[in-house]
């Protein structure tokens, strides 16, 4: 039933007018002792201490209650329980109003989960009734979300208005209106007279669903029983229509309020104030703040409003001006204006001056309370200062400042947004221990950081979770799942996702399908990808900046770059300037098409128009100069950015120095890395990376080490990524001593040991064949108490099956499986893998077998790995069908499974198969390499095809490949037998020329 419906069938219940009430806190009545086992949560006094002489029991209990309240209002939560447990232990029992006292504050603190406990303890001690208790344990309970254990003990208890009120309240807390209204009904039924608070109450959580319908045919229904509107009933529907843009309803209201003689008050201005700032009427806001001077006292309130409104906007000047004369007027700004201010800076860009107002907050004796720090950490977060926000972490901790939801939800995309995902799973884990409920927000960022930390199957598991608690996932939910399908290649699940959210009526975002449609490109479905797009268009969504972006690459990632050039041609038309990034991907794509002149033209185009800072698009275009070998263009450039007296950055310095040492040449390397200190540009971890990797590829073994010393000294600690690029580097001289010699230097240097970083070594010395030596770190690890993951034990397989050893490392699946490590995708291509190298590739049932039991489908190295190893084992009857399973799943097969399979068939002499497999390559737009061509230029060759034959030829010619030898003899012999020696020997002198010059 819906809640107009339910509304109007209360109606007919409600007498017409009901006598005066009034709501009664207190009462004498004796009540239904609930049991207190119920509400216990845990047994605090166990170990109950020595009796204190009666006649200083009631001196030591007041002593008690005072020091917790003091704790209390402190949010000392820790301590305050401790008290708590003490005052029990010594068997002191304060006085009921003491104990009421107790109960309360420890709910108005925040401190929920003791309440049940101190009920509990209160039930024992008294037996007298007392409503009161019920009613704090009520909203407790409401404000825990635990709606049906506060329905259990209403229903339990002599209870009154207040309690009902109550647990109103706690279900439009919820979003369950209608819940509510239907409450409403029970209190009816069991005479329990409702007041203008139970109106208040249900008007107020029909407006935060939206509901405004509702909330007026309430009100009036109200009305019609007598029960009066009073200022309170007047704000609550003014500040409704306010938060949902319905101003001119909310101004309407206030001429009606003074009509019926009821005095606006602050509180009402303010809302105005309020809803004007957030239509962007700033001047009506203004205006209204003038009046409200004549007709009551303005309030800091008031001024924090419009002061955080102008912050929004940016205008800070303005901001700081109306702070200051609130100060003149003689309103002391308190926490939140302070907060107010230091937000607008920090969200300006102007962090420095933002923490000095936070610090500034505590000489003035204004404390920062948890929005303060939430606010500050935010921004700490953005600018990746994680030192600094340690330190700020820490202080929460000691002040024993009480978060609440929304500074949890800011502390887990943080952490998560920097890579920091075991603090961020612990900051949710919080949230359930102190009673709060995570929302949409919670859950949104713990699957979108579940999702690029790669851990897909956790953000699965939270979604679920979400729809167990009834919490709804919005678009950007969604939006975070299909990123993460994408990024692990399971694009059939985020096509999945899509249809869901259409099912359930959440409308995809252009972020969405730009997601989805770059996932999709990169995985060579264009076709699919451009369907999608199409669908986007129909479904009446414009494309922004980023849309358009991907649209570009879908298309020139399927060679169709006249077409990509035209995309932004449209977008010009539509009237949207092309930014840095889409000039860069058409700069890119002009790089990677080899047609560097207009590249260039797009670089100078970049740095004529500015749209970003000068030396930041230098960057990019030195960059790809360099990566094209156009190193004298790329100094050009620099010399050019130099004589402009524009300052080169870390950025610069090292890709300069990056490039240096692709060449191997070092010197000129170290050349520019002394320029660099000698301009004071200091180099940071990435500079040293470079050049640490580069020692060891060329073995300069001790220089490195050298460097790695002289970086510790500047204060970089090594971490996981100097780790990883450092061992790589050294592993091309197979040394096992080497390799650990410079991981033992980085761990004297500050190298944290975790997971991550041997699971590099592991993964190293499985890659050289070094399995024994893998094994020891393997023991090591555990040794230091870190348990091996999925990736520990993937290296591991894959180790293994690279020596030839698959039964070894189906004993570490095994191994696996008994650790409860749960085994993953590339578990079983590894597996997989090791079988079509043994040869043994008709064992793959048992692995398959084994994937299904896990609930995991094969992707497209899976078949790939099959396709292949039945095409060696010459059984390619399975072969093809496996072929045609992969490619009716979506997948699309790589050059290298095409070749394999034409291998195979030119083997048996089935020559038309081949050029069959050529033509569905052609189709679906898969580039053939050397290889291709050699098999095909056979083929062809062997049916006397002259004209196909210089067809090929001159595409190999135009890519710039080689035939291999046994190709050019094959083609000499044939040329001669169709008469054709002279034209022959003139292509082999051209081919042969092209070899001696590679």
């Amino acid at each position: 039933m819906k809640c107009s419906k339910q509304i109007k069938h209360l109606t007919s219940s409600i007498p017409p007018t009901l006598p005066p009430f009034f709501p009664l806190f207190f009462s004498t009545r004796t009540s239904i002792r609930p049991q207190s086992s119920q509400y216990q949560l845990f047994a605090p006094f166990q170990n109950p201490k020595p009796p204190i002489p009666p006649s200083k029991s009631q001196l030591y209990a007041s002593f008690f209650c005072s020091l917790i309240e003091i704790y209390l209002t402190c949010t000392r939560f820790s301590q305050a329980a401790e008290a708590f447990v003490s005052m029990r232990s010594f068997g002191l029992n304060p006085p009921l109003r003491s104990w009421n006292r107790l109960l309360f504050k420890f709910n108005s603190s925040g401190f929920l989960s003791q309440v049940p406990i101190v009920y509990s303890e209160l039930l024992n001690c008294h037996e007298k009734f007392n409503v009161f208790a019920h009613n704090v344990m009520i909203h407790a309970l409401c404000k825990m979300g635990l709606i049906e254990r506060a329905l259990e003990l209403l229903r339990k208890v002599e209870t009154d208005t207040v309690s009902y009120n109550t647990a109103i309240w706690g279900f439009c807390k919820c979003g369950m209106v209608e819940s509510a209204v239907a409450f409403l009904s029970e209190m009816i039924k069991k005479s329990v007279r409702f007041d203008t608070i139970s109106c208040n109450i249900l008007v107020k959580g029909f407006f935060q669903v939206g509901l405004v319908d509702d909330a007026e045919i309430l009100m009036e229904m109200f009305l019609r029983a007598g029960v009066g509107r009073d200022i309170v009933g007047f704000n609550s529907f003014i500040d409704g229509y306010c938060k949902l843009g319905c101003v001119s309803d909310a101004v309407s209201l206030l001429q009606s309020m003074k009509d019926e003689e009821v005095l606006p008050d602050i509180v009402t201005y303010n809302s105005l104030i309020h809803g004007f700032c957030n239509v962007k009427e700033f001047v009506l806001a203004k205006n209204l703040m003038d009046e409200s001077v004549v007709n009551s006292e303005l309030n800091v309130v008031t001024y924090t409003t419009l002061i955080s409104a102008y912050c929004k906007q940016g205008w800070l000047d303005e901001s700081f001006l109306l702070f200051e004369e609130m100060v003149r007027r003689g309103i002391l700004p308190d926490v939140v204006a302070y907060t107010t201010l230091m937000n607008g800076l920090c969200k300006d860009g102007d962090l420095t001056k933002g923490y000095k107002l936070f610090r500034e907050m505590e000489n003035l004796g204004i404390f920062p309370n948890h929005v303060s720090y939430s606010s500050l950490a935010d921004s700490l977060f953005k600018e990746g200062k994680m030192t600094e926000l340690s330190v700020l972490f820490k202080e929460m901790v000691v002040r024993g400042i009480c978060m609440d939801l929304i500074s949890y939800n800011t502390f887990i995309d943080g952490f998560f947004k920097a890579g920091k995902v075991d603090e961020a799973e612990d900051m949710f884990q919080m949230i359930l221990s102190c009673y709060l409920i995570p929302n949409h927000i919670s859950y949104s960022a713990l699957i979108d950081g579940r999702c690029k930390a790669g851990d897909i199957i956790g953000a699965e598991l939270a979604l679920i979770e979400m729809g167990r608690k009834s919490v709804g996932a919005n678009v950007i939910t969604y939006t975070s799942m299909i990123n993460g399908y994408v990024k692990k290649r399971m694009l059939t699940k985020a096509v999945a996702v899509l249809r869901k959210m259409k099912t359930e009526n959440i409308y995809p975002n252009v972020v969405t399908y730009a997601t989805l449609i770059n996932g999709l490109s990169k995985m060579r479905r264009h076709e699919e990808a451009l369907d999608l797009c199409r669908k986007m268009v129909e479904e009446g969504l414009d494309a922004n900046h980023v849309m358009y972006d991907v649209l570009f690459n879908v298309l020139r990632r399927n060679n169709r770059m006249k077409e990509a050039e035209g995309v932004f041609g449209k977008m010009i038309v539509k009237g949207l300037l092309p930014d840095r990034v889409n000039l860069t991907s058409v700069m890119d794509g002009y790089f990677k098409a080899g047609n560097e002149s207009a590249a260039m033209e797009i670089g100078l185009e970049l740095m004529e128009r500015k749209v970003s800072p000068d030396v930041v698009v230098y960057n990019g275009y030195i960059n790809r100069l360099y990566m094209v070998g156009k190193s004298q263009e790329a100094k050009s450039l620099i010399a050019q950015l130099k004589s402009m007296d524009l300052n080169l950055d870390h950025a610069t310095y090292n890709i300069m120095i990056g490039a240096c040492c692709r060449k191997g040449n070092l010197d000129k390397a170290f050349k520019v890395f002394s320029e660099m200190k000698s301009f004071g540009v200091m180099p940071n971890i990435i500079t040293y990376e470079i050049l640490i990797a580069s020692l060891c590829v060329v073995g300069n073994i001790e220089k490195g080490m050298g460097l790695l010393k002289e970086m510790a000294l500047d204060g970089f600690c090594p971490s996981p990524s100097t780790h990883k690029k450092v061992l790589q580097a050294c592993s091309k001289w197979k040394r096992a001593d080497l390799i650990l010699q410079f991981h033992r230097q980085m761990v004297a240097a500050g190298l944290d040991l975790d997971i991550s970083v041997y699971n590099t070594l592991i993964n190293i010395f499985c890659t050289l064949g070094m399995t024994r030596r893998a094994l020891w770190a393997l023991n090591e690890m555990r040794e230091r108490g870190i348990s091996a993951d999925t990736i520990t034990f993937n290296s591991l397989i894959s180790g293994h099956c690279n020596s030839g050893h698959f039964d070894k490392a189906y004993t570490v699946y095994s191994q696996m499986l008994h650790d409860r490590v749960s085994p993953n995708i590339n578990t079983y291509n590894n597996l997989l893998d090791g079988l079509s190298s043994a040869g043994r590739i008709t064992e793959s049932d048992m692995i398959i077998n084994e994937m299904q039991k896990m609930a995991l489908e094969p992707n497209c190295v899976t078949y790939t790995i099959l396709v292949s190893g039945y095409a060696k084992q010459s059984d390619l009857k399975e072969a093809i069908r496996l072929y045609w399973n992969m490619v009716n799943k979506g997948f699309t097969p790589s050059v290298g499974t095409y070749n394999v399979l034409m291998s195979e068939f030119m083997k048996v002499g089935m020559v038309k198969q081949v050029i069959e497999l050529w033509n569905e390559m052609q189709k679906r737009g898969i580039l053939p390499n050397c290889s291709t061509y050699d098999m095909l230029i056979t083929v062809w060759s062997k049916l006397s095809n002259g004209f196909e034959v210089a067809k090929l030829l001159n595409e190999i010619k135009e890519k710039g490949f080689i035939p291999s030898e046994s190709t050019l003899r094959l083609i000499s012999r044939a040329f001669a037998k169709l008469g054709k020696k002279r034209e022959a020997l003139k292509f082999l002198r051209t081919l042969y020329k092209s070899k001696e010059r590679t």
